[in-house]
């Protein structure tokens, strides 16, 4: 696993784009810093700049630099198997490309092992979205993932998805409204 995080945090610190699996589903990711291979990615799942992204991270110190948490205000710790996305307000240092047209940017704090070795060895949080074409469904497995994207990501992260069964759900931090209920 360390051997494939390495690979991939080389990839994302040269402006790469990969897939890989999460906690539910498969991703695409590349560094929230990088604005071409954010665009890349709305490209390759030809979806809506408006509509926004996630980032994800193995902790809170790697979502510092794009997030600005209110005071007396703390991530819970990660479920392993219901994911929950949070909705909190962003630093000025984050793309559009990123947080769309939101009020707030999407974090998740990850339980897959995979995603958290990719986070730690590239030393950053990463941007996550689903590994499917706007409107089409989610891709399952890394037969389907190989066969839909490996001419269109620079690398596939060996792995399944685990060891939740789907789609996280989207919370706003600081109203706890639910914005998207996960799969149980």
């Amino acid at each position: 696993m360390k051997k494939n995080a390495i690979i991939a945090a080389k990839i994302l610190k040269s402006g790469g784009v990969i897939a890989y699996p999460s906690e539910g589903v498969f991703g695409l990711g590349c560094l929230p810093s990088d604005e071409l291979a954010i665009k890349r990615i709305l490209t390759i799942k030809n979806r809506n700049v408006s509509k926004g992204l996630i980032l994800i991270a193995s902790n809170v110190e790697q979502l510092d630099p794009w997030i600005n948490l209110p005071t007396k205000v703390s991530l819970p710790e990660p479920e392993e198997k219901y994911p929950i996305t949070w909705i909190v307000p962003f630093s000025t240092k984050i793309s559009k490309f990123v947080t769309g047209k939101n009020e707030g940017v999407a974090i998740r704090l990850t339980a897959n092992p995979i995603v958290q070795s990719i986070c730690s060895a590239v030393e950053s949080a990463i941007i996550s979205t689903s590994a499917n074409f706007s409107g089409q469904p989610i891709v399952k497995n890394q037969t389907e993932l190989k066969e839909k994207f490996s001419d269109l990501v620079d690398f596939i992260v060996p792995g399944d998805c685990g060891p939740a069964l789907g789609s996280s759900e989207i919370r706003n931090l600081t109203t706890g409204q639910v914005l998207r209920h996960g799969t149980k």
